[in-house]
């Protein structure tokens, strides 16, 4: 639903059209935009657009709330199956929406099989766990998935094949998952801020994965030198998939690379990458190390509200399974 932008301070139509054309739809995406967001937009001054800001705040009332208030906002959220009751259950149900779940981990211990499962899941009404009435009936049709895949790991081959095992026709999971290839790191900002463009062209997104999340900064930002510029490159980009997290009620993977920790005499010998930055926004934080066979462990150690505890889970042609 398209608010009617021209209850805004100085906004007639001819700039309520551009501010749509724009991706601003609403109140609530005006109020959260920074003024710089809205001067990028022809015909908008800063004193314009703060006067646009303001009076949206005002409508979408964005005080402060009760804590009873909150406990209803939550009833909103929803699940979404892995595919392995045993993670499902360290996660209170599932993948989290209105929040960023990081899958961590060295190469091989199953980051991308995650991914590939979740856009199957999405698919499958069985793997959907929600409170009643946390998405209406639109927000129930066709939810479709948004891949940014920065290492070339996105397969559509392993995406028909795990469907095939649930009974899921692979081609409308493929047809229903929005995939780019960012090969750097501006690439990767970019299909970021064009998922609003999908949404607003009137495209279910549920699902946004990045695969992964620092391969690019990493390979861009070498040396100490440059450490400042790439921490608040990430940052920026990290506050942006929490916000689509939030404003549209989807969930949000990441997965990440990992880095030796040669000082690590007890504990893990590897850490993620993307330091504090990446810390503070991810909601839900796993390590994934590999078992025996086709056995992985997932180690949730950072959540605002569900203990530190491990998972053991398999990969098989079928996909992610107990």
């Amino acid at each position: 639903m398209v608010d009617n932008l021209t209850e805004l301070p100085g906004v007639g139509p001819s700039t309520a059209d551009k501010l749509i054309e724009a991706g601003y739809t609403d109140f609530m995406k005006i109020a959260t935009a920074t003024i710089g967001e809205l001067t990028d937009i022809e015909g908008i001054s800063e004193k314009a657009a703060a006067r646009m800001i303001m009076g949206a705040r005002e409508l979408c009332d964005l005080g402060f709330k009760s804590g009873a208030d909150l406990l209803d906002q939550r009833k909103t959220v929803w699940r979404l199956s892995t595919g392995s009751d045993e993670l499902d259950r360290i996660l209170n149900g599932g993948l989290e929406s209105q929040s960023i779940t990081e899958f961590a981990g060295i190469f091989g211990s199953g980051k991308t099989q995650v991914m590939h499962q979740a856009c199957v899941n999405l698919q499958c009404e069985d793997k959907l766990l929600m409170n009643e009435g946390a998405l209406n009936e639109d927000e129930l049709k066709e939810p479709k998935a948004v891949y940014i895949d920065t290492e070339g790991t996105f397969r559509p081959e392993r995406i028909v094949q795990m469907a095939e095992s649930l009974d899921i026709d692979g081609q409308k999971v493929l047809d229903n998952t929005f995939v780019a290839r960012a090969y750097n790191s501006d690439m990767q900002m970019l299909f970021a801020e064009k998922i609003e463009e999908l949404i607003k062209s009137g495209n279910n997104i549920k699902l946004v994965i990045v695969d992964s999340l620092t391969s690019t900064f990493r390979n861009e930002y070498t040396g100490r030198g440059k450490l400042a510029e790439r921490q608040q490159k990430l940052g920026r980009h990290m506050a942006l998939l929490n916000k689509l997290a939030d404003l549209h009620n989807c969930i949000v993977l990441i997965t990440n690379q990992v880095a030796a920790r040669p000082d690590a005499f007890f504990g893990a010998a590897e850490q993620a990458i993307g330091g504090h930055i990446v810390g503070h926004a991810a909601t839900f934080r796993f390590f994934l190390r590999k078992g025996k066979g086709d056995k992985r462990v997932a180690k949730l150690y950072d959540s605002p509200y569900l203990p530190d505890s491990e998972a053991i889970f398999r990969i098989t042609e079928k996909g992610i399974h107990d």
